[in-house]
């Protein structure tokens, strides 16, 4: 008898949600994470009362009754509603791209004026589109696209967007209403008291072990568990045998700003291809916080390194194939994986809640 039932390797969503409901079935977790936190991406700070965003703005929106249910079962969200503003070069949009966007860039008031200026520019590319300028063009037009969307994706993937593919757009919510709600989801909020208590929930009464790479110790942590739940990244689980996969990061500055109220709403874009960051966060808007003091985060998109954080997989057909070949290993291993690094895919925090439920269903239904 080995001493758990799951060695789990990482501390984010997919393991918590997997480690919750393992511990329910009566089974025992060790979980081994390299960082000094638990919650992965979600990890919150607290300064100056405020609860900061590690790692980049969280906002948790679904539409699955049952995901909702559930971590409303273990902490009680807030009524935030995303509503984020572009800046480009000091002039202020709404997003999504709606009747108010449109209203002010085209000093115009009704849908039926709208949509004759977008189709009229949309007819400028003809045929397939050939990459994500063209895409772009085609779905909003061009005045849209060259405010609100060219600097910003160059800035987010470091590359021109000719260069990029069309498909990393394949559609952008265009609305004919004065609607400011980024999500169309049913729910959407903010856990009371930040992430934090969320993720304390959801790996009570595991074993935890922080700030251990298990890769470099696999065989010790192997040996304590029946089975092995790996949610990091896979090329890293195989020693990059047959390459690294490619990801790009982020770079965060963070400062304490001595003001009630910096920019008034919680996420601001920067659009334009000449400021460095793609957005700014103000934290306490995330709550309706009062604090007398403010914490902004600003965001810079980088190419992704050994030892940085990777956040957004690149998922273009060179990655995909080299991804494939270290899936088939796990899958020969029966090596159980979850979650965006070890599935090398864009997740939203549902969708991980969702897959992680599958996996619960296979191993302990």
């Amino acid at each position: 008898m080995k001493k758990y039932d799951y060695v789990i390797v990482g501390g984010g969503l997919f393991a918590g949600t997997f480690a919750y409901f393992a511990k329910k079935a009566g089974k025992t977790c060790l979980i081994v994470e390299k960082r000094e936190t638990l919650g992965g991406n979600l990890y919150c700070e607290d300064i100056e009362g405020i609860h900061v965003h590690k790692y980049g703005a969280h906002i948790f929106h679904t539409s699955n009754r049952k995901v909702w249910d559930f971590v409303n079962s273990l902490v009680e969200f807030n009524r935030y509603t995303n509503s984020p503003v572009a800046n480009y070069k000091g002039e202020i949009y709404n997003m999504p791209f709606n009747m108010n966007t449109f209203s002010k860039m085209w000093g115009i008031a009704t849908p039926k004026e709208a949509e004759e200026i977008i189709n009229r520019q949309k007819a400028a590319v003809k045929g397939e589109p050939k990459n994500l300028e063209e895409q772009a063009i085609s779905l909003v037009g061009e005045d849209i696209y060259k405010k609100l969307i060219k600097g910003y994706t160059e800035k987010q993937w470091g590359r021109d967007c000719k260069d990029l593919p069309a498909f990393i757009i394949k559609r952008l919510p265009v609305r004919y209403t004065y609607d400011n709600n980024y999500f169309n989801d049913l729910y959407q909020g903010i856990p009371i008291g930040g992430y934090n208590v969320l993720i304390n929930a959801l790996f009570e009464g595991c074993d935890v072990e922080l700030g251990v790479d298990y890769n470099e110790e696999k065989e010790k942590y192997n040996a304590l568990g029946e089975k092995v739940l790996y949610t990091g990244m896979l090329d890293a689980y195989y020693g990059y045998r047959f390459g690294k996969l490619e990801y790009r990061s982020l770079k965060f500055e963070t400062e304490v700003l001595d003001e009630k109220n910096h920019q008034g709403v919680a996420v601001v874009n920067y659009t334009d291809r000449e400021t460095p960051y793609t957005r700014i966060i103000e934290h306490k808007h995330f709550e309706f916080g009062t604090q007398e003091k403010t914490v902004i985060t600003k965001e810079y998109p980088t190419d992704w390194e050994e030892g940085m954080e990777p956040y957004y997989p690149v998922n273009d057909d060179k990655n995909q194939e080299l991804y494939q070949k270290y899936r088939n290993l796990a899958d020969e291993e029966h090596l159980l994986l979850g979650g965006r690094l070890a599935e090398y895919k864009y997740y939203d925090m549902d969708k991980v809640i969702e897959s992680a439920f599958q996996l619960v269903e296979k191993e302990l239904q």
